[in-house]
């Protein structure tokens, strides 16, 4: 990247441009976000959130953050766990997004337990060590500047407090290479186009994986993050990856 510009997909654009870009994709799937994912992933998502919680290990009363929370999925499963005495807090950049997430727990029950916050990921409005989770579900590759976003998250947790970041990595089997780049740049930008009636939105998705950092350089960022005994996850060969690290 040349100073002043970052990428969107595989495209290079002004730095300034990108957040404006990355909210128009999600305006224009939002509605249609949820089953999307089922058929992207072919049902996997779900499997890979319920480990990034399991990792999480939600007790009840405590304070949870759930970073680009989108439709909820994260947060309607930690919702239960920290009981009428916590809180979880679902925070997205995009309007649309974020008032699907809400509304979506609303509709499930959790009316004291949730609150919804529109805000950069770069730039939290919450006062330092105010959560004791963090997690970030397929957001963080969509971000700017990568490493802002995790110093922020470092700066809002309780000492002991613990990260994840559960987002799209490297393939560790080379032989899946090829049937992983017609799924990704041939099959998700053709059910872009037949079921958001969207094939750009999905084609920069797929692309804005290949860009996201490799499993060790993310684990080294978070580390330079300050996250101390930084560790992660592979799950179906790469396909995904949990990162975690803690604020000692």
């Amino acid at each position: 990247m040349s100073e002043g510009t970052t990428h969107f997909g595989f495209e290079e654009i002004p730095v300034g441009e990108k957040a404006r870009r990355v909210d128009a994709v999600f305006d224009s799937v939002a509605d249609r976000y949820d089953l999307m994912n089922d058929l992207m992933s072919l049902g996997l998502h779900r499997v890979w959130k319920h480990f990034a919680v399991h990792l999480a290990r939600v007790r009840k009363d405590m304070r949870v953050l759930d970073l680009a929370a989108g439709t909820g999925d994260l947060s309607l499963r930690m919702a239960p766990m920290v009981g009428p005495g916590g809180r979880v807090v679902l925070a997205d950049s995009n309007r649309p997004m974020l008032a699907k997430g809400r509304d979506r727990l609303l509709d499930k029950g959790h009316v004291g337990t949730i609150e919804a916050v529109r805000c950069d990921a770069q730039r939290l409005p919450f006062p330092d060590r105010t959560f004791d989770r963090v997690l970030i579900g397929f957001g963080l590759r969509n971000i700017t500047h990568k490493e802002r976003a995790l110093a922020e998250m470092r700066r809002v947790l309780r000492p002991s407090g613990m990260a994840l970041v559960l987002e799209f990595s490297r393939l560790t089997l080379p032989l899946l290479a090829q049937a992983y780049d017609l799924w990704s740049f041939r099959a998700l930008p053709l059910l872009g186009r037949v079921v958001v009636g969207d094939a750009d939105s999905y084609r920069y998705l797929a692309e804005s994986i290949r860009r996201h950092p490799d499993q060790e350089t993310l684990l080294a960022t978070m580390r330079e993050a300050g996250f101390e005994h930084c560790t992660y996850h592979n799950l179906c060969g790469g396909v995904v990856a949990v990162h975690k690290g803690y604020r000692l």
